[in-house]
């Protein structure tokens, strides 16, 4: 692996990036710093350098199909700016501030008419889905949470629609994951404001021997990436999990959902069901063992990560969604191969799916990748310089 070209503009800490998906090479990233950084990998300097804030940026998110608008949280609130008036001050178009805590992720479908943020909720974690067109709050979820929602994603495709018919709901318009440090996956109807399925990895692994939970590195999620539409023929179905037990988890979503549906036709036909106390039916949740065979579990025994994973994304360079990529806090980068993924599940041998492995000096913070066949892949570490790496 060659040296990184490093990519300066931040007087903190780097905290996180995104590429462009409509300009080849087009990079954002924000600091500690409070600033955000725009850069053009056919150049060598930073071509735009804007404060937003006068705390860290937490996170960023173009606008699907209109990437001259983009959003960015800091503290509590976030703001939404026009990429084409970059004078300084940089003013929003809008700020939103209807978190009471500290913003950790933000996420916009793919139809640009929702936009989720997730937060510090404390003991109630709340998620907040803003309607961007009417710009007012349209959900507040609860009660999936018990502790910090770190993140979050729609989920961009049709295909569930018929498999979901009985539940009545769209999931091209209405489902939406999160991942929180309470070691949770919830799926949503946001529509219903209510979980479809809860996945508890907090609780034991009776496949592996396990007795009783985790106590050392528990396996708070930290991250989540799903593959966009242009991706399934190379990734599959799938949600992509960071775990702070150091193990990268790969869950085909439907196999999930099928689950669900078997055990509602069941319920139905022996004339019953699991309701909560306010008579909503119970989400489904799952121990670990649940499906193993349908998920895929990336950790150190076949080269992965000996610490926490920070961040995951899906390659947009080469076959879009073929490789992914996790970043974690043993100042390493892992290429997996998602290709393999459908073998590794048969076989039960997850030894060829690591493709490449960078070491680093420091911690990831966050990570992304472009659709450029080289400089395609932009890391944000624990210093204030942003480093971008070739990956074939």
């Amino acid at each position: 692996m060659t040296e990184p070209r490093r990519l300066r503009g931040h007087k903190a800490t780097a905290t996180c990036c995104i590429a462009s998906r409509d300009r080849s090479g087009v990079v954002a990233t924000a600091g500690e710093d409070g600033c955000i950084c725009l850069f053009d990998m056919r150049c060598k300097d930073v071509q735009h350098i804007a404060e937003v804030a006068q705390e860290p940026i937490s996170s960023l998110s173009f606008k699907p199909g209109n990437e001259d608008i983009m959003y960015v949280s800091c503290g509590n609130a976030v703001k939404c700016f026009d990429l084409h008036n970059m004078a300084s001050p940089w003013t929003p178009l809008k700020s939103y501030t209807y978190n009471k805590e500290e913003i950790n992720q933000i996420s916009c479908n793919s139809k640009a008419n929702f936009l989720a943020s997730t937060d510090d909720g404390g003991d109630v974690k709340v998620l907040y889905i803003i309607d961007i067109r009417q710009h007012c709050l349209y959900k507040t979820l609860r009660s999936g949470h018990s502790s910090i929602c770190s993140s979050v994603q729609f989920i961009p495709w049709r295909s569930w629609e018929g498999a979901l018919a009985s539940r009545k709901f769209d999931v091209h318009s209405y489902v939406v994951i999160t991942g929180g440090l309470d070691s949770k996956l919830v799926m949503w109807d946001f529509s219903k404001g209510r979980p479809v399925k809860i996945v508890d990895f907090g609780l034991p692994d009776i496949k592996n021997g396990s007795n009783g939970a985790q106590c050392l590195n528990p396996a708070f999620v930290h991250a989540i990436a799903v593959p966009d539409v242009d991706m399934l023929d190379k990734s599959d179905k799938i949600c992509v999990v960071a775990r702070g037990d150091g193990i990268v988890d790969v869950i085909n979503i439907e196999s999930e959902v099928a689950v669900i549906r078997s055990k509602t036709s069941a319920k139905a036909r022996k004339g019953s069901s699991s309701t909560s106390k306010d008579g909503v039916p119970a989400a489904g949740t799952g121990t670990l063992d649940e499906n193993a065979r349908k998920r895929l579990h990336l950790d150190y025994s076949v080269g992965g990560h000996a610490a926490a994973v920070s961040c995951v994304t899906f390659s947009l360079f080469g076959e879009k969604g073929k490789l992914i990529i996790s970043g974690g806090n043993d100042k390493s980068v892992k290429v997996w191969d998602c290709s393999k993924y459908d073998d590794a599940v048969q076989t039960g041998g997850n030894s060829d799916v690591l493709r490449l492995n960078i070491n680093l000096s420091k911690k990831v913070n966050w990570l992304c990748t472009t659709p450029t066949d080289s400089e395609n892949l932009v890391v944000c570490d624990t210093t204030k310089v942003v480093k971008v790496y070739s990956v074939a």
